[in-house]
């Protein structure tokens, strides 16, 4: 059996990288194609040096990994993707500019206010408990309040 499997571990190690660039595919989260590529490589090694031993093709497929994975994350800091809504996973950041209102009193720079459900921290001017504020930043986890602005 571990004959049969030496044998074709070439076509093994390409047969996961198949594998796994379907999984990509099924599930992206661009890190499974990282993989697939350097089980792909690890594949064409195996056909070039069919004497190559199990663990020196885990060690190429572990290699292979690490540079494909530093190749992509280098690719990706250099081009990042366009998103539609930048701050999906910001919600700080996607506080700024919605009305508060101010459920303990900010005195001395410092109270809290209700957002959605939630309470957070907030700092700004002193405003009485029921004060509506505007959210204009986040610093260190505290919303930056303000009076709220009115356009007329």
């Amino acid at each position: 059996m571990l004959g049969a499997i030496t044998a074709n571990a070439g076509l093994l190690w390409l047969a996961i990288a198949i594998l796994l660039g379907g999984a990509e595919l099924l599930v992206p989260g661009v890190f499974l194609v990282f993989l697939a590529i350097a089980a792909a490589i690890t594949g064409v090694a195996v056909f070039a040096l069919p004497v190559l031993p199990p663990l020196g093709q885990l060690a190429c497929f572990a290699v292979w990994s690490t540079i494909a994975i530093l190749i992509g994350r280098r690719w990706y800091f250099d081009f990042p993707v366009a998103s539609s809504d930048p701050l999906l996973n910001d919600r700080a950041a996607r506080l700024i500019g919605d009305i508060v209102t101010v459920v303990e009193p900010i005195t001395e720079g410092e109270g809290r206010v209700k957002v959605g459900d939630g309470v957070w921290t907030a700092t700004g001017a002193d405003a009485p408990e029921g004060a509506r504020l505007q959210v204009t930043g986040i610093h260190n986890g505290k919303l930056i309040v303000e009076p709220q602005i009115t356009l007329s």
